[in-house]
């Protein structure tokens, strides 16, 4: 059997609205990297300033056992990658409501009104929830791990001054001190990584809310895995905090309660559907 041979205008046809969508993505990744370099070059320029804020924790720890806060540099190129590490952090925080922005608007012209409606709630509270998640690991969590690591320091962590030392009694058995001398870069490292795991952790009401508004996950569902998820939030308190059990448990009932509003929030879905379904008539009673 003979096949028509599609003419030349036909195959522009149909190549035409791939390659305008290709323009199109290419113009959003350029704008958002063009708004994420901008904003990473402006954090360089004040990357002092932010490293102070970061530090806040470890030094109000130290503070508090009477000792001076002070990180160390181990390289020395491993102050400039420490400059631009937190170029990098502060660039993406900063052009991230541009970014998700040009996102938008490459996804928003293929959908429907009443899906630009739905979807855009999500796409506010994204990085809502994540400043709330980071906030609470710089302010609540960090706080208690450094102050959990800094308690295994033994042995004098001041040097008394003169008059002190004359008059000091010697101890019977010199101890070996175990003071702290921080690396700068593993500081940061870890303090980062505190951050971007809670805020992470705190996408979980939007991921599921999310889910049950496409229909893949129903509140009946998430509460039946309970004990599951339960199990998984323990996993994740234990890998995500200190060996301390306090921040441990803090972790635990704060996801955990997460979880349990992201049900509630998923039955409020639900609801609206039924209520929308049955005004249109289209409900159809379940007999199971």
């Amino acid at each position: 059997m003979a096949t028509k041979t599609p003419k030349p205008d036909d195959l522009d046809d149909s190549s035409a609205p791939l390659i305008e969508h290709l323009a199109e993505l290419r113009t959003r990744i350029i704008w958002s990297m063009v708004a994420f370099i901008t904003a990473m070059v402006l954090c360089y320029t004040v990357w002092n300033p932010i490293y102070n804020f970061l530090t806040q924790p470890i030094c109000h720890a130290l503070e508090d056992r009477g000792q001076e806060c002070g990180l160390i540099l181990l390289k020395l190129q491993e102050g400039f990658f420490v400059a631009i590490r937190i170029s990098l952090l502060g660039g993406f925080v900063l052009a991230f409501p541009i970014i998700a922005y040009q996102m938008w608007r490459f996804v928003a012209p293929g959908l429907y009104r009443n899906e630009k409606a739905a979807f855009l709630p999500f796409l506010v509270a994204s990085p809502v929830m994540f400043l709330i998640g980071a906030a609470f690991a710089f302010y609540v969590i960090l706080p208690m791990a450094y102050d959990f690591f800094l308690g295994f320091q033994q042995g004098p962590l001041q040097l008394p001054d003169d008059a002190a030392t004359a008059t000091a009694p010697r101890p019977a058995t010199p101890l070996a001190a175990i003071v702290f001398q921080g690396s700068v870069d593993e500081y940061l490292s870890l303090t980062t990584k505190f951050i971007l795991a809670f805020g992470l952790s705190f996408q979980l009401p939007v991921l599921l809310t999310l889910m049950g508004r496409a229909g893949l996950v129903s509140a009946a569902g998430l509460a039946s895995v309970r004990r599951y998820a339960v199990l998984a939030i323990l996993v994740l308190a234990a890998v995500a905090t200190p060996p301390d059990v306090i921040s441990q448990v803090v972790l635990f009932t704060v996801v955990y309660g997460l979880y349990e509003i992201s049900i509630q929030l998923v039955k409020r879905i639900e609801r609206k559907r039924e209520a929308e379904l049955r005004a249109q008539g289209l409900w159809v009673e379940d007999d199971t």
